[in-house]
C-alpha cells in the first residue's frame, strides 16, 4: 500500500475543510435565528409588536389625559368629583345612586 504524499494530504484537507465551511455558512443562512426560513416568523411578530406597540401608545395618551385632568393646580371637577364618589362610596343628599350588576 502506498502513502499519498504530504503535500497532496494537506491541499485535501484545507479544501475539505473549506466545503464545509461554506456549506456550514450556508446552512446558517437558509435556517439560522436570521435565514430564510425565519424571515416569516420575524414578520408575524414584527406586525404583533406593531399593533401591541399602537395599544399601548393610545394607552398612554389615555393615561396623560387623565393625569393632565388631575392636576392639583386646575383638577377637573367632574373627574374629581367621580373619583371621590366612587373611591369613597359618598353621593350628595340630592343625588339618586344606581347600582349595575357586576361584570364577572
Amino acid at each position: 500500500m502506498k502513502r499519498a504524499h504530504p503535500r497532496f494530504v494537506r491541499r485535501n484537507f484545507a479544501r475539505s475543510l473549506a466545503v464545509f465551511g461554506v456549506l456550514a455558512l450556508g446552512a446558517v443562512a437558509i435556517a439560522g435565528p436570521s435565514g430564510v426560513l425565519a424571515w416569516g416568523e420575524n414578520e408575524r411578530l414584527l406586525d404583533a409588536r406593531r399593533v401591541e406597540l399602537a395599544r399601548l401608545t393610545k394607552e398612554r395618551g389615555e393615561l396623560k389625559n387623565r393625569v393632565d385632568l388631575l392636576d392639583p393646580r386646575h383638577a377637573d371637577a367632574d373627574l374629581s368629583g367621580e373619583l371621590v364618589r366612587s373611591r369613597l362610596n359618598v353621593a350628595h343628599p340630592d343625588e339618586m345612586v344606581m347600582l349595575l350588576p357586576s361584570a364577572r
